[in-house]
């Protein structure tokens, strides 16, 4: 997926396209349609739960626990996507964006109960639950991707943006938002700001890639 010029987009698939595809899926479409593509996925009226969890890295025993735990689902609609957190994602500094988790991480995965009704709900929630439990050591913290998250307490979100993002955070929704009114999502609740909340830098400053290597 990219943005840009018709000719930018040739550039880009070029060095695929010289090794002979047997068929190619590169096309054109508007922003609108690129946005339906998982509408299917989460149909109208359709009940939902998400739990996720990041990863520094996946060993062999964490890979075994999401092939074996795949198949317990019930719904054939819910499913376990996995997401690299490579490229562009490490070219940014982790307190220059509101982003969480740490760009130091390289894998979000999310456990995602998709359902029909309201009897296979109770059935995937609980899987989506059990499954977390089983991963959690494999991860460094409880910090989760909060896009994908349904129930999350005080404490994963403030581990989730790390401590002096979370800060900024709070004190920008005290500010703007200092009654709270927008708190149906993964919420951070309004703090003022203290003498010490740390100001973001540029995102033309170090990189994760940079610091790391």
């Amino acid at each position: 997926m990219s943005w840009g010029s018709s000719e930018e987009h040739a550039a880009a698939v070029e060095p695929l396209r010289s090794r002979g595809p047997a068929f190619e899926l590169v096309a054109a479409i508007p922003y609108v349609a690129l946005q339906q593509m998982l509408d299917a996925g989460s149909p109208w009226e359709a009940h939902a739960y998400d739990e996720s969890l990041n990863f520094d890295e996946l060993p062999d025993e964490a890979i075994d626990v999401l092939v074996s735990w795949l198949p317990r689902k019930t719904s054939p609609l819910s499913l376990l996507p996995m997401f690299p957190l490579r490229g562009r994602v490490r070219d940014v500094p982790d307190d220059a964006t509101s982003f969480g988790p740490p760009r130091s991480r390289r894998w979000a995965v999310s456990m995602e109960a998709v359902t029909t009704d309201a009897e296979t709900l109770a059935a995937d929630r609980q899987w989506a639950r059990d499954l977390w439990t089983t991963l959690r050591p494999y991860a460094p913290d409880d910090g989760a991707y909060v896009n994908v998250e349904y129930d999350t307490d005080a404490a994963r979100v403030r581990t989730s943006y790390g401590e002096q993002k979370y800060r900024r955070l709070a004190a920008l929704k005290a500010e703007w938002d200092p009654e709270n009114v927008f708190r149906s999502t993964v919420n951070i609740a309004p703090e003022p700001a203290g003498a010490d909340v740390p100001s973001p830098r540029g995102t033309t400053e170090a990189s994760v890639t940079e610091r790391s290597g």
